[in-house]
């Protein structure tokens, strides 16, 4: 006769806000809004949000997902969506040069920055981007402008060396989904060392990353254990986990969903931390959240730090059949 033991119980302190930005759902909108129009394939350059659950989907419903648009075919009247990343002008220039159809999927918030650096860049100012070099957003700012236009800045070392050519003509802009606090160092290195660099009036890095990252400052100090749903290469949930490091969090750890759970780290926890990158969906939390129910007796509580409720418009092509799908 086997005798059943209680479960141990588990506290699960469910981050708010976490998952997708209206960044991140307005892109996926639009990818899924140009396969309902134009039926498949939609071509789309590079993963249109930096998440393997949602490409995977879109992929299976029709997309199909390049690096580079000389991967598409010539002649090819199906649309091509440009990530919510940003792109570099010669992008849409070699787009309009094929005659391709073109959907732009870039976050409005990341628009921002481009619109920012190429004002600078007009008013004669050298740009300062405080970014992560090779990042697909970093590539895509920097090719607004002509090579040599605008340094990229990665850490406070690199802040503390910087030499320009005219130390009173600077302007910064930064990535979107940076670490607030280490972004924070660097722009003060900066400020200090060039006082009339001009700074954007209000932070780059956008509201979503912002408030997922105050959540877990909020959250991890008062858990054993901390997961962030999102991928590796997700510049904002990557930060994430740092941010759960930072805010004294012992196990602070990415999972792409639950079946990448390294169960020997949640051995003798009794509470545990659970957040997603921007663009991770709340399917995948909700995964993880059953994953452990199933070792667990678990309690839920969400750990509200701040209310979303912004909503980025799609282009206007796309826009009556949003309408009529009732979003």
């Amino acid at each position: 006769m086997r005798i059943m033991t209680d479960k141990p119980s588990l506290d699960i302190l469910l981050c708010a806000p976490r998952g997708f930005c209206a960044g991140v759902d307005r892109a996926i909108q639009i990818v899924d809004l140009a396969l309902k129009k134009y039926g498949a394939p939609v071509y789309v350059r590079h993963e249109i949000v930096h998440n393997k659950f949602v490409v995977d989907g879109l992929r299976a419903k029709g997309a199909i997902f390049v690096e580079e648009l000389e991967e598409i075919p010539e002649g090819t009247e199906a649309p091509v969506i440009f990530s919510a990343h940003g792109v570099a002008k010669s992008v849409p220039a070699e787009a309009k040069h094929r005659n391709m159809f073109f959907l732009d999927a870039t976050c409005p918030l990341v628009t921002k920055v481009h619109v920012e650096a190429q004002r600078h860049a007009e008013e004669g100012h050298d740009i300062v981007l405080i970014g992560h070099r090779g990042h697909p957003e970093v590539i895509g700012t920097m090719g607004q402008l002509p090579p040599g236009k605008i340094t990229l800045i990665e850490t406070v070392a690199d802040a503390e060396a910087f030499a320009p050519r005219d130390p009173n003509n600077l302007a910064l802009v930064t990535q979107t989904t940076l670490s607030v606090d280490d972004t924070s160092a660097m722009v003060m290195v900066l400020k200090s060392r060039f006082p009339n660099i001009a700074v954007p009036a209000k932070e780059d890095i956008c509201y979503a990353t912002t408030n997922r990252q105050e959540a877990v400052k909020a959250v991890a100090p008062r858990v054993d254990a901390m997961i962030v749903v999102g991928a590796p290469n997700s510049s904002n949930s990557m930060r994430l986990v740092e941010v759960g490091e930072r805010a004294g969090c012992r196990v602070s750890v990415l999972v792409q969903r639950a079946a990448d759970i390294d169960w020997d780290q949640f051995g003798d926890i009794s509470s545990l931390g659970i957040t997603a990158g921007a663009s991770a969906p709340e399917s995948l939390v909700e995964e993880v959240i059953e994953a452990f129910a199933e070792r667990f007796s678990v309690n839920v509580e969400i750990a509200v730090t701040a209310e979303e409720n912004i909503a980025f418009n799609i282009p206007r092509v796309l826009r009556q059949l949003e309408e009529a799908s009732g979003h």
